[in-house]
């Protein structure tokens, strides 16, 4: 059985503000991309799609991987309007038996979290990294009051790289992008591969122990936090 990461390192960061996308924003040195290469790159995964934004492709191949001598990066491509459409990019030349789709701005999957969803892909076809939820939960109304307080015990933080059968996802993907239109008339907004998955693949996802430090750079308060993670390493 093979295994492939796609990386999507196409988005544009706005909540981080400036002029520089966050997957290329410094710390310690180094673009953020880089440490999210370099984990994939040192695990057990074969190989590696990096999906970038239009027109960034010779950028990334020049100042990233042959910058840094990422071997494991076999293609990379262009993404899309949308996080899916990135995703379907990067599927369409994807070749291995299972995919593990991540978030460049999530740059610390740890190895044996790796480890742990490459178990559980094989058991079960679809896993998503996850963390059980530390803080009371409220859901709210349309006017911002309390209107239910779900259990806690049952809720999960969800991050990537979400791992799936490759043939099961694309399919997945598929047949959403084809439903693409009367999904949105109807107010249905795939933010995850799980949800492609669980919408149109029929097939339960199974929560897989991520790690609270696999945090998403978002803003720049995330950026402090990084580096505090990496020092800690360190």
């Amino acid at each position: 059985m093979t295994t492939e990461a796609i990386v999507l390192s196409g988005g544009k960061g706005k909540r981080m503000g400036g002029d520089v996308p966050k997957q290329y924003m410094e710390l310690e040195g180094y673009p953020l991309i880089y440490y999210t290469l370099k984990a994939f790159e040192e695990s057990f995964i074969e190989s590696i799609v990096l999906v970038c934004a239009q027109g960034e492709e010779e950028y990334c191949r020049k100042e990233l991987v042959d910058a840094y001598g990422f071997t494991k990066v076999r293609k990379i491509v262009c993404g899309g309007a949308e996080r899916y459409h990135s995703v379907m990019a990067g599927l369409k030349v994807c070749e291995a038996d299972y995919v593990f789709i991540h978030d460049g701005a999530r740059i610390f999957p740890a190895e044996e979290m790796l480890e742990r969803l490459y178990a559980d892909v094989k058991e079960c076809g679809a896993c998503v990294a996850a963390v059980p939820v530390k803080d009371t939960i409220k859901l709210a109304d349309e006017k911002g009051f309390v209107k239910e307080t779900p259990d806690r015990g049952r809720l999960w933080q969800v991050q990537t790289p979400q791992v799936f059968e490759r043939k099961l996802i694309t399919d997945a993907y598929r047949e959403m992008i084809a439903n693409e239109d009367e999904l949105i008339k109807h107010g249905i907004h795939i933010t995850d591969d799980a949800m492609a998955v669980e919408m149109f693949g029929h097939v339960p996802v199974k929560l897989s122990l991520g790690t609270y430090e696999n945090i998403k750079i978002t803003t720049p308060e995330d950026i402090k936090i990084a580096a505090g993670i990496l020092n800690k390493g360190k």
